[in-house]
């Protein structure tokens, strides 16, 4: 039986052309900036993000940490959202490595930063306060899509404050690929964007910085700060190279896919979700009644061959690239299964 894995997009396999992509790369020093498949990487990623540069990096939180790095120095504050990556799933790099302090705003549930509250968290001048440098956003946020209306409203208030932007974007594409908006158009407002090679993209490696010339200069030495030249990389680069030019479009399957599988979720009585608040790849649904628990689905689920996330009340899935249609057919097979089998427990 076929192992049908939701939990993330992060276990993607590299797909045919990227192994090839990976065996014939052409490889150099990446600390001399000596590696032409990385060079050629970065170029394309800048011109598709609109930015001046970019740097390959190892992942999404090293790439993170190396923004907020250079954009920041120690003892300013940074206002970010209380649910997002950087403050609550990357070990307090910032703080702990940067002696930069997090001032946390309530995400809305679409992953949004009020502006009336980003603007409450601004620190004046004041010499008891930390100096509020930079604002932190993520797109997608659990699979939500913040729109470029409501980036150009953030973008105005910085400006207004002179702040700094930076964008978890590392599922920036997906966010492009559902709303219809170009990437360069959802990193325009921001100083400096990440996104990951390594989840709907499914290179098995990488993420990418982009940012100004000026920028990028600092993140280099930033980069090399926290461990990462990564030398004869361009075997990794190679992957995502493919990664930009052949995986981006099919991000709408996966979409599809998510679409397809909430909409199946809500035919059972037992299963709490709104398939309308479906919007790329991730799919978060809830337990009715005292039955059966988050944890408790996710592990009957497993012994059926399909595995989810628990994560509090809830349960996560996240379609990607070698999930199908066929697949979340037989995952909701799965739940009709594990249902059954409760109901019979009785």
């Amino acid at each position: 039986m076929k192992r049908i894995d939701l939990r993330s997009d992060t276990v993607t396999q590299p797909s045919p052309a990227m192994r090839e992509a990976m065996a014939k790369a052409e490889v150099g020093d990446d600390f001399f900036q000596e590696d032409p498949t990385v060079n050629r990487l970065q170029e394309m990623a800048a011109q598709r993000l609109g930015k001046a540069a970019g740097l390959f990096v190892a992942s999404g939180t090293m790439g993170n940490l190396v923004s907020v790095l250079s954009h920041t120095r120690r003892a300013e504050e940074v206002i970010l959202g209380a649910q997002s990556h950087i403050y609550r799933n990357e070990q307090g790099g910032m703080a702990a490595l940067g002696g930069v302090h997090a001032r946390t705003v309530a995400n809305q549930p679409d992953g949004r930063l009020e502006p009336a509250a980003i603007a409450s968290a601004i620190n004046s001048s004041s010499p008891l306060w930390a100096r509020t440098s930079l604002i932190c956003l993520e797109n997608t946020f659990s699979g939500h899509i913040l729109r470029t209306d409501y980036l150009k409203q953030v973008k105005s208030l910085a400006d207004e404050h002179q702040l700094k932007m930076h964008l978890d974007g590392a599922r920036l594409f997906n966010a492009s690929v559902a709303s219809g908006a170009k990437a360069s158009e959802l990193a325009a407002p921001f100083d400096s964007v990440q996104f990951c090679f390594s989840k709907g993209l499914s290179a098995p490696v990488g993420s990418m910085i982009c940012g100004s010339d000026e920028f990028i200069k600092e993140a280099r030495r930033n980069r090399q700060l926290v461990g990462g030249a990564m030398r004869q990389v361009g075997v990794l680069a190679a992957a995502c190279i493919v990664a930009l030019e052949e995986m981006v479009d099919r991000l709408a399957e996966d979409h599809a896919n998510a679409r397809r599988f909430a909409e199946g979720l809500a035919t059972f009585c037992e299963i709490d979700i709104d398939p309308a608040n479906v919007e790329t790849n991730i799919v978060f649904f809830k337990v009715h009644g005292r039955k059966m628990t988050s944890s408790g689905l996710a592990a009957r689920l497993h012994e059926e061959g399909v595995a989810v996330i628990g994560m509090g009340d809830q349960i996560r899935a996240v379609t990607h690239y070698g999930i199908d249609a066929n697949d979340i057919d037989e995952a909701l097979k799965a739940f009709q299964r594990v249902f059954a089998s409760t109901a019979s427990k009785k």
